[in-house]
């Protein structure tokens, strides 16, 4: 029975190694087949590539529902099952095991990459573009199903046999966040794929009017939603699980989300300018491939150890692998972009400065400007240790934070600017008498949030800015509501528009909970006896139970703690391939106006005593509801009109994400 087994184990390595290695070569023929279809102009090559994408998608299935089912039924015949999953394991952590290490991670990439590339064949438009598109497609997949099938195959057999597995990271385990934040990670970094490959195509082709960035739209917004959730969810899980009471660090593999995020926001907004004026052509192509590129930054930067960070993956073989295809798109984007420079020439003069093409280009500089010295940040102690040869480098949170808080206000201003203004030139006189009740709005809320007791200059920035913007996006939602006869019939017809003042009312509110709580965070600690009252933080709080819990995966110490007469519980896990490292569970009272937040940092081996540690920090709550109307305004956007929108005043008319 015991070699029944094992030879039914090491079947199933070796059926997902073949079907990796199966994808593999059907990655090359339908690189092979676009590119010959493309040169050609042969549609039936071409049909024969697109098909290709199905036997590439259904192949890399295979392998991750094989590498999943190893998971679950605790196979230690394979390596990557023996290393980072173990048999106590609850059966939702075995299933993050299959992207919560290295070579899990990137068959999870490769086989999203695949279902795009599936999806992508299935609705791609019959045009000089297509064979290009899956060529780009295809060329990303010989990659990362390449690496999947060799250095960094998850199918390779054990050396010696293990009888419960080392189990995955425990910081990886310590809250159910980590079943969401990567899955959206990964999403969003690989739907950039598409409208990579779309500007590949555009180049190629030389067709680089605004055909190809009206195909990407919905593709880049789809990929820009999951990104945003996906960043603000790491943040909860940071949040809920580090136990330090923040949500962001400037850690280093934080920022490489970062980036790709800016640059794709960027992307978003400057394609409204070509679809509409046929400017910003070369703005676009440059800020999607290297949005696309970042992302491979960012994957390098993870998995390559170079960076120290609690999202990093520890040094591995594949780090020089990325670095050389990130040279790769890099080098090839620059080429194709020389090459077709007189194709990315304007159709018109330069936008005015004063003007919406100008707001947007005014916008696209910030952003640009933003990710590089956050690149430059995360980057700078590697660059030195490499150069100097020195590990004592480091940047902190005051060197983000000195261009961060002025830049987000910048682009804040302009949120709220470029909708007012007209396309070409705007009318000085008129631009006045439309600015003026929202500047009034700004200057109010400012002295309101003055007499209440706010005196940080960045939050009463902030705070301006949010009454000005969410005035403005009132206004404009009142005049095309009684043009178009009823707020209900205008929703209808023009939800691109409405979806858009969704996703900034959600930034607006997002901001505004970044800016309280990171300015008027409180924090204390405190060691509490059992059943006495200490006043800490303007709460009176009692310690009045110790609990140790055994769990098949390890144990907990529970502090159970009354704040105020309500009833908290805060944990230390440890967990059995974790040593004795305890890793805390905080309990949060979320709150409108602020969170409480406790978490223990010492105990009594007696259970005489705990140490905990009392946050209070307001708004918090506020980054979570704010990125959930980002996503649902985003939604929106997606929406065909029932009817053709009316035509709007061109001197209001809005901008539209």
């Amino acid at each position: 029975m015991l070699n029944l087994i094992s030879w039914t184990s090491s079947a199933s390595g070796a059926l997902g190694q073949l079907s990796l290695l199966g994808a593999l070569l059907f990655s090359v023929a339908g690189l092979l087949l676009a590119l010959l279809g493309g040169a050609r102009r042969d549609p039936r090559v071409t049909e024969a590539a697109r098909r290709a994408t199905w036997a590439v998608f259904a192949l890399v299935s295979v392998g991750t529902l094989v590498l999943l089912a190893a998971l679950l039924r605790d196979d230690f015949t394979v390596r990557f099952v023996a290393e980072h999953s173990m048999r106590a394991s609850p059966t939702w952590v075995k299933v993050t095991g299959l992207w919560g290490a290295l070579e899990g991670s990137i068959l999870l990439w490769a086989w999203l990459l695949a279902g795009y590339a599936f999806i992508l064949s299935v609705t791609l438009r019959r045009d000089a573009l297509r064979p290009w598109a899956l060529a780009a497609m295809f060329a990303s997949l010989v990659f990362f199903v390449g690496v999947c099938a060799t250095v960094a195959s998850p199918f390779t057999p054990v050396a010696t046999l293990v009888a419960d597995g080392r189990g995955p990271n425990p910081a990886l385990q310590n809250h159910w966040m980590m079943a969401v934040h990567p899955v959206l990670l990964y999403l969003g970094f690989v739907g950039l794929s598409v409208p990579f490959a779309y500007a590949v195509a555009a180049l190629v082709t030389g067709r680089l009017s605004d055909h190809w960035v009206v195909v990407t739209r919905r593709w880049t917004l789809v990929a820009w939603a999951l990104l945003t959730a996906a960043i603000v969810a790491g943040g909860w899980w940071s949040y809920e699980t580090l136990g330090w009471g923040g949500y962001w660090a400037w850690d280093p593999v934080e920022n490489a989300s970062f980036i790709p995020w800016l640059l794709t926001t960027a992307f978003l907004h400057s394609i409204q300018i070509q679809e509409r004026r046929g400017l910003m052509r070369s703005w676009n192509v440059w800020l999607i491939v290297l949005a696309y590129a970042s992302t491979v930054l960012g994957t390098f930067l993870n998995r390559s150890g170079i960076v120290q960070s609690v999202h990093a993956f520890a040094g591995g073989p594949v780090g020089p692998v990325f670095l050389g295809f990130l040279a790769f798109l890099l080098l090839a984007g620059t080429l194709l972009a020389a090459w077709r420079a007189p194709h990315l020439r304007d159709d018109n003069d330069p936008p005015a400065a004063l003007s919406r093409e100008g707001a947007f280009l005014a916008g696209n500089w910030l952003f640009v400007v933003f990710a590089v010295m956050v690149l430059v940040g995360t980057l700078f102690p590697t660059i030195v240790e490499a150069v100097q040869g020195r590990r004592d480098a480091s940047v902190g949170p005051a060197f983000y934070n000195a261009f961060a808080i002025p830049l987000g206000l910048g682009l804040l201003l302009l949120m709220g600017v470029g909708p007012l203004l007209p396309w070409r030139r705007a009318d000085g006189q008129g631009l006045w008498r439309a600015l003026r009740p929202l500047l009034i709005a700004g200057v109010g809320a400012a002295l309101l949030a003055l007499a209440l007791g706010v005196r940080h200059p960045g939050v009463l920035a902030t705070v301006a800015l949010s009454a000005y913007n969410l005035l403005g996006l009132g206004l404009l939602t009142a005049r095309a509501a009684r043009q178009a006869g009823g707020l209900g019939r205008t929703l209808r017809a023009q939800p691109r528009r409405y979806g858009a003042y969704l996703s900034h009312a959600g930034l607006i509110v997002l901001a505004l909970g970044l800016a309280f709580s990171g300015t008027y965070r409180r924090d204390a600690q405190v060691t509490l006896n059992m059943n006495q009252r200490v006043h800490l933080l303007n709460e009176d709080l009692t310690l009045t139970g110790l609990e140790n819990v055994t769990r098949p995966d390890g144990r907990s110490i529970v502090a159970r703690v009354l704040i105020d007469g309500r009833p908290f519980s805060a944990r230390l896990n440890t967990y059995t391939q974790g040593g004795d490292t305890p890793f805390p569970s905080p309990a949060v009272r979320y709150g409108l106006t602020g969170d409480t937040y406790l978490v223990m940092t010492g105990v009594d081996p007696e259970g005489q005593w705990a140490s905990v540690r009392l946050i209070e920090s307001p708004l918090v709550s506020w980054i979570w509801w704010g990125t959930l109307l980002v996503c649902v305004g985003a939604a929106f956007t997606l929406v065909t009109p029932r009817r053709a929108p009316q035509a709007a005043p061109a001197r209001m008319a809005p901008a539209t994400d």
